[in-house]
């Protein structure tokens, strides 16, 4: 594919950089790991640039709200699975990717499914990640419930992935993929992504969470399986319609809620780490706190198969707007020693270690 122009604009580029100078002040100054979005710095400690054969890193997305990010890089290919939380974390994103992406390229993009926490940093006039890098491959939802109002951030969405395409990128929603090979995509290093067949790719849900594109990375005897924000029913017809294997590292889906990461899934993929993309603890979504990310059902389910569970942030008070790294920006790491896990925060203790766990959860009898 010929290289494309890049589409930054002055105003954004200027954005960007008082954004960054703000976030270094301030953080200097106040020395402190209690972040509000307007002081937030990827990760209070000096970033460490991972080396390994396939790296997946899960983002702090820079304010109080839950939202899912994940860049991999699987040999020289860039792959970026989502987008949120909302239209001020393309900044801090940008910010962390950029230590990777040094040619400006994206070779895959990946939308889960139409949600703010999703995908709103594709939705961003003038400042998207369509704007930021060169998009070869673009890959979608293939259903949503959602509709096109010209000036809603799903008409911000098609605007922004189609002005992409026009300008080269390949498209696919994710059925299309299915149908192209059984959704596998040869990567570098021996490294293989699949687009896994899923029943709302084709059938139309009552929650937009099911139509998650979900997919697996395969890397020798390792599995990496993502499903988006993808619900009881969705992961009970993704186990029929797919042969799962167990997995290295499972992204827990739907920012461990209590309606994902079913028993009819786990069982089957039985995962030895798990990642948590959320803000822990926080009443964005209720005021219940057993239903708060991660929730109690969600560590129940997963007790029994890992206690290597992952969050990357922590709510501190949710009408300040202030929250804290717990992990901070996790690196899962693949290379020939084997996998292990980095955590930017500089703190690497897993979920039941964590003052806010004890406080806030029942330790399940295989955590103790």
């Amino acid at each position: 594919m010929a290289k494309r122009k890049k589409k930054f604009s002055a105003p954004l580029t200027a954005f960007l950089c008082v954004v960054c100078l703000i976030a270094g002040l301030v953080l200097g100054a106040l020395g402190a790991a209690l972040y509000s979005a307007a002081t937030f710095k990827s990760d209070e400690v000096p970033p460490v640039l991972v080396q390994g054969e396939l790296q997946i890193h899960f983002l702090e997305l820079g304010n109080k709200y839950t939202g899912d990010c994940t860049y991999i890089k699987a040999g020289d290919v860039d792959i970026l699975i989502d987008a949120g939380s909302r239209s001020s974390s393309v900044p801090v994103i940008a910010e962390y990717i950029n230590q990777y992406v040094t040619d400006g390229k994206l070779e895959y993009v990946i939308v889960t499914h139409a949600h703010q926490d999703h995908y709103a940093g594709f939705s961003v006039t003038d400042g998207s990640i369509f704007d930021l890098y060169e998009c070869e491959v673009i890959i979608d939802f293939a259903m949503t419930n959602q509709e096109d109002k010209g000036t809603n951030m799903y008409s911000r969405y098609l605007a922004e992935r189609d002005a992409e395409i026009a300008a080269g990128a390949t498209h696919y929603t994710a059925a299309e993929c299915v149908a192209r090979e059984g959704g596998v995509f040869a990567l570098d290093s021996g490294i293989t992504m699949t687009v896994l067949d899923s029943y709302y790719y084709y059938n139309e849900a009552e929650t937009e969470n099911d139509y998650s594109v979900c997919t697996l990375f395969t890397y020798g005897s390792y599995n990496y399986l993502f499903t988006g924000d993808l619900e009881e029913d969705g992961e009970e017809h993704l186990v029929s319609m797919n042969t799962l294997p167990e997995v290295t590292l499972y992204k827990a889906g739907h920012h461990g809620s209590k309606t994902s990461s079913s028993d009819a899934l786990l069982e089957v993929i039985k995962p030895e780490v798990v990642c948590v993309c959320c803000c822990c603890g926080s009443s964005e979504y209720t005021d219940t706190d057993a239903n708060q990310f991660p929730t109690q059902a969600f560590i129940d389910r997963i007790a029994p198969h890992t206690d290597k569970v992952y969050v990357t942030s922590m709510c501190i008070d949710y009408d300040a707007g202030t929250f804290a790294s717990m992990n901070g920006n996790i690196a899962v790491v693949t290379d020939k020693t084997g996998v292990r896990v980095v955590c930017g925060s500089g703190d690497s203790r897993v979920l039941k270690e964590w003052e806010w766990f004890r406080e806030h959860r029942t330790c399940p009898d295989d955590w103790k």
